[in-house]
């Protein structure tokens, strides 16, 4: 697998703007951002953002489901199962608790994707390994504000999977600098969900941007030759 990027967003109108540079295969979303985005956090507007994003041709979207215990967390997380299509696959995302695990399990028996969230520890990954999750989302950002090296953690976390042979992935999240980024592919994590703000930051190079007004002032100038 190549590099995998995600917009961490749920403004469709963001994700039109961002999907014409063709650098991000999907969307990720939770609760909180539906709401900063002033989207209701109900099945039927999930649906219309499914539809919004498959319009897009985006491959991947990862939804969160909700629920006061595991059978709740079980019911909304089928429904948002049910809306992958051939040309976009619906990840269903769940916090890694107790009662996310038993209803991961339930989902994964019925043939959904589950993507375990809010992880802040390496022994967490063992969970994700034990019952077979697709992604598990560290979150790397606020582990540093903990006091503890979140770079380290998601390398031991990459070990992990890779010492127990699991084909869960790492979907980093929380990311707070793309130099964080750049590390962590050097190791071999490939997936990442961002925001808009870090993805503006990709593309900021004061260098590249002075090499360009070069280029173009001699593409006039020869023009005129």
């Amino acid at each position: 697998m190549s590099l995998n990027l995600l917009l961490d967003n749920a403004d469709p109108s963001i994700w039109t703007k961002w999907f014409k540079l063709g650098i991000f295969n999907g969307v990720t979303t939770n609760p909180t951002l539906l709401k900063e985005a002033n989207q209701p956090c109900t099945l039927e507007n999930l649906f219309f953002l499914a539809q919004e994003a498959k319009k897009l041709n985006y491959k991947e979207l990862h939804i969160q489901a909700w629920g006061e215990d595991s059978l709740d967390l079980f019911k909304c997380g089928l429904a948002i199962g049910k809306l992958s299509t051939p040309n976009m696959h619906v990840h269903v995302k769940i916090p890694i608790s107790k009662e996310g695990c038993k209803a991961a399990v339930e989902l994964i028996k019925a043939r959904i994707s589950v993507t375990f969230t809010a992880c802040y520890q390496v022994k967490q990954v063992l969970i994700a390994s034990a019952i077979g999750c697709s992604y598990i989302a560290p979150y790397m950002g606020r582990i540093n504000d903990e006091g503890r090296d979140g770079k380290a953690e998601l390398i031991n976390m990459q070990k992990v999977l890779e010492g127990t042979g699991s084909n869960c992935k790492i979907l980093v999240a929380s990311i707070r600098k793309t130099t964080d980024m750049n590390y962590l592919a050097c190791q071999g994590i490939k997936s990442f969900t961002i925001n808009k703000e870090i993805a503006e930051e990709l593309f900021e190079c004061e260098s590249t941007k002075k090499a360009i007004e070069k280029f173009q002032k001699d593409a006039i100038f020869s023009r005129k030759m």
